[in-house]
């Protein structure tokens, strides 16, 4: 690492509201991880909600903190361990681009041991193996981040830093279509067409979804239409669901995939599914939530919640390398870290139509 400065610029956060540039020491790679030079991090949904003291003594567990997850960037170096294996340092050799996704798990629990990475069983226990990068792990609103080979995927050649940073939304809406077992035929509705909502219509679409409904309103939603989707505007419509029903014939959609996480758009979903149909919660509500468990219950509905993007970044990265899916319209503004305030201002406020904010540490 001789090459690699002792000290890195990071956006530390250093309360809730409160956060500022600061030189950090570099961290350095160990075990099974190797250290990345963050070429783009894209802003997250939940990350305003974390700066803002929403989960406090949870995400991050301690001030400071270094947050930050949906990151593209280069292998800088490898940890003494991971070059004892030949065929491991040639696939993370320094040089290799990679996209990275926020989990690793433990690797020893039951959760773990069967695919079920994102709910490790010993979560947020770092002494046990686990990370949760830009959450319980330092993240990647930095110049560097030290990450483990399985939290970090090589890009395809034809992929740029900036499409490899979606990774996680785009993971997160190919993990709920598989959830919701989108098939060929099925006619699916997505509610909320913010980024995830966008890869999720996408990838139902490339999964054989024969049409794909989506409601929403304004840019977001005339996007989602420019793309194919068949949109419901819910400031124009007197009522969603009927305008579902009357889409499909009064039986409901097979599979909806609710990416809002409001209470409006749950009810939504709830209604618009089909009897024995497949609910897929995507979004993550942080207010109460009333849920009709009877009218639930007495339709057989299969409800099916979604913990980020395990065992998926391969294929998702595949589907936006042969063009099956596309982060064109996704991707709205880029920044500078040094300009994080405005970043985060641009993407809260959705200023000029922003989707999704990207940095450039």
């Amino acid at each position: 690492m001789a090459d690699i400065p002792k000290t890195m610029k990071a956006l530390v956060l250093k309360g809730p509201h409160d956060f500022e540039i600061q030189e950090v020491p570099t961290p350095q790679p160990k075990g099974d991880e190797v250290l990345c030079r963050v070429k783009a991090v894209a802003i997250c949904g939940t990350d305003p909600k974390i700066i803002a003291g929403k989960f406090p003594g949870f995400w991050p567990p301690t001030f400071p903190a270094v947050i930050g997850h949906e990151w593209a960037g280069e292998v800088v170096a490898v940890s003494d361990e991971l070059k004892a294996s030949e065929k491991v340092a040639a696939k993370y050799a320094v040089g290799t681009r990679v996209a990275g996704e926020a989990h690793k798990g433990c690797g020893i629990c039951l959760n773990c041991m069967t695919g079920h990475y994102t709910v490790c069983l010993n979560y947020g226990d770092n002494a046990a193996g686990h990370r949760h990068y830009g959450f319980t792990s330092p993240g990647a609103y930095a110049e560097y981040i030290v990450t483990s080979i399985k939290s970090a995927t090589p890009l395809p050649e034809n992929l740029t830093y900036h499409q490899g940073a979606m990774l996680d939304s785009a993971g997160v809406a190919l993990h709920g279509v598989q959830r919701g077992r989108v098939t060929t035929g099925d006619t699916v509705l997505v509610t909320g067409p913010g980024a995830v909502g966008q890869f999720s219509f996408q990838y139902s679409r490339a999964s054989g979804a024969k049409s794909v409904i989506v409601i929403g309103r304004g840019p977001r939603l005339a996007f989602a239409e420019g793309m194919g989707a068949i949109g419901i505007d819910y400031e124009k419509v007197g009522d969603p669901v009927a305008k579902v029903m009357e889409l499909t014939g009064g039986t409901g959609v097979d599979c909806t995939v609710e990416c809002a996480g409001t209470q409006q758009a749950i009810d939504w979903a709830i209604k618009s599914t089909r009897k024995a149909g497949r609910l897929v919660m995507a979004g993550l509500p942080t207010d109460a939530i009333t849920v009709p468990w009877g009218p639930m219950t007495l339709a057989e509905l299969d409800i099916l919640g979604v913990r980020a993007n395990p065992n998926t970044a391969a294929p998702a990265l595949a589907l936006m390398a042969n063009g099956a899916v596309t982060t064109d319209g996704i991707h709205t503004h880029t920044f500078a870290l040094a300009d994080f305030a405005e970043a985060l201002a641009t993407f809260v406020e959705r200023r000029e139509g922003a989707m999704k904010v990207v940095l450039e540490p």
